[in-house]
């Protein structure tokens, strides 16, 4: 295994394991924060949701660019 092989199946588990942390606890912090104010609990969960795609999103741009391409 290369080590850029290497490192990029950790930055991958890493933010695997960050994911399933927040989908797991996402329940109890929207409904923690729903029972303070609904619309802040929904915009919470939604930012919570949205930021594994945007994770994601970011790093295949700084591939990319690291690429050259």
């Amino acid at each position: 295994m290369t080590p850029e092989a290497k490192s990029q199946a950790i930055a991958a588990g890493v933010i695997l394991v960050a994911a399933i942390l927040v989908i797991y606890f996402l329940p109890t912090i929207v409904i923690g924060i729903g029972q303070y104010s609904p619309i802040l609990g929904f915009v919470v969960g939604a930012l919570l949701l949205l930021g594994f795609f945007a994770v994601f999103w970011l790093r295949a741009r700084y591939q990319k660019n690291r690429r050259g391409e």
